[in-house]
């Protein structure tokens, strides 16, 4: 399949970043596996694949200029010697040695419909003569999904999340993208593109938009979640706070609470934009009386629940309902999702807090501990009769190394895991009790199995 990207640039040296239209591109022409080639079709219109970081592009800018310098006395510009110049003819024998510093052309592999970049990695069109209209030739092979073959949930917000980070500011989008990319098991998007293909009015890329908002909103909660709890790192690598000190973590965390909800408002059903509305309002608020309970950690479990139910729970449960609501389902079904995701959100963050007790969860034993982050198992090994006098008395008290490696022990050795683990898989029982009432269109087993696997999980 071929094609041609048009676009104007605005300076006479510009870095022009194409990634995200290219991965429209393939989006659009549904290529699955293979490859994009690209041509530019200007001899001072280059092409290249690097990190885009507004510092460094100036330093690519300043190496050119310094290589192949602007009126440096080049024998293309000798217009008295060349023949047949057309009137206008801009002077631009530097621009010419510029392109062949850098490639006319460019080949990006593709796989599972998307495009295999770097982490860093941009494709840029490079201005060398401009401002000026400019395009690129365009051809896509390989394996392509067929017209009654859908492109995977997955890609879909892939391709979206990406796509919404490119148009930020790069102050806040770096810090997000690192957090996105470093992966997260994306199930509030996951309920998002399943609930809204139960009603009517499915339609894949609303739901995609949607869902990529729905993640961006958690993300943001996360990032102010380790402000608060003073973490160091998040899935493997530095938090922003860590990395960029508390007030960026802030200020990025802010910034896409509000883009998260305009994004929402602006597909533009008050139902979805209520539900999440009042998602966020419960996280706010329960995040609130968490650090209040830090007082007198490690708290009790009605506490617990009611602080989990409104920061964890309430956004499973707004997912599953505007998914739904997107899709024009039935109020009956709508309802029962939403009791179907705050179980399945209790039921996560329960078996989340066991993860801190496994030597295969892929983070150091005991982080929750260390960083006094409330934790069911905590809280029953805290009570019980045996173990309980010491693990209060450890809690109570700075938590070095050995002080947080024997409360560990003293969890694992009591039944506190054990209780959590039933206590989980209750609530997802109960949680799947709610899809038996109601019309799903085929989807209770997906939905099923994910919310046993969300529970039945070491990391």
């Amino acid at each position: 399949m071929s094609h041609r990207l048009d676009f104007a640039t605005t300076h006479a040296t510009e870095f022009v970043d194409i990634t995200d239209r290219i991965r429209d591109e393939v989006r659009r022409a549904g290529l699955r596996n293979g490859r994009v080639h690209l041509q530019s079709l200007h001899t001072t219109l280059g092409l290249a694949i690097n990190e885009n970081e507004p510092l460094l592009l100036h330093d690519f800018e300043s190496l050119l200029d310094r290589l192949a310098p602007a009126g440096a006395g080049y024998e293309h510009d000798d217009f008295a010697r060349r023949f047949e110049v057309p009137l206008g003819e801009p002077a631009n024998g530097h621009a010419h040695c510029r392109q062949l510093l850098l490639s006319a052309f460019a080949t990006v592999m593709v796989e599972e419909g998307a495009l295999v970049l770097g982490r860093w990695q941009s494709l840029f069109a490079v201005e060398l003569d401009g401002p000026r209209q400019r395009q690129v030739a365009l051809q896509l092979d390989g394996e392509f999904a067929r017209r009654d073959e859908k492109v995977s949930l997955e890609a879909l917000v892939e391709l979206e999340l990406a796509r919404q980070l490119m148009v930020d500011p790069e102050p806040v989008a770096a810090p997000m993208r690192r957090l996105v990319e470093a992966g997260g098991k994306r199930l509030r998007p996951k309920l998002v593109q399943l609930t809204a293909g139960i009603g009517p009015r499915s339609d894949p890329l609303r739901a995609a938009e949607l869902a990529a908002a729905v993640e961006l909103l958690h993300n943001a909660t996360l990032i102010h979640d380790d402000y608060v709890d003073e973490s160091t790192h998040r899935r493997g690598r530095p938090t922003v706070a860590a990395a960029e000190g508390p007030e960026r973590a802030i200020a990025v965390g802010d910034y896409y609470f509000a883009k998260a909800t305009r994004l929402i408002a602006q597909i533009g059903n008050g139902g979805v934009t209520s539900a999440l509305a009042e998602a966020l309002e419960s996280v706010c608020a329960s995040q609130i009386d968490d650090v209040a309970m830090r007082g007198s950690y490690p708290g009790d479990r009605d506490s617990y629940m009611r602080v989990i139910r409104g920061k964890t729970a309430s956004l499973f449960a707004a997912a599953c309902e505007s998914g739904a609501l997107l899709s024009g389902a039935a109020p009956d079904v709508v309802q029962a999702l939403g009791r179907f995701g705050d179980l399945l959100g209790t039921a996560f963050q329960m078996a989340d807090d066991m993860v801190d007790f496994s030597p295969s969860s892929g983070k150091p034993v005991g982080l929750d501990i260390r960083q006094r982050v409330l934790s069911l198992p905590l809280i029953y090994a805290a009570e019980d009769r045996v173990v309980g006098p010491e693990v209060r008395r450890l809690l109570a008290g700075a938590l070095g190394d050995s002080e947080v490696g024997r409360v560990a022990e003293l969890v694992t050795s009591s039944g506190a895991l054990p209780r959590v683990r039933q206590e989980a898989q209750h609530l997802v029982d109960a949680a799947v009790r709610e899809l038996e009432a109601v019309e799903l269109d085929g989807l209770r087993p997906t939905l099923v199995g994910l919310a046993r696997a969300a529970v039945d999980r070491i990391s």
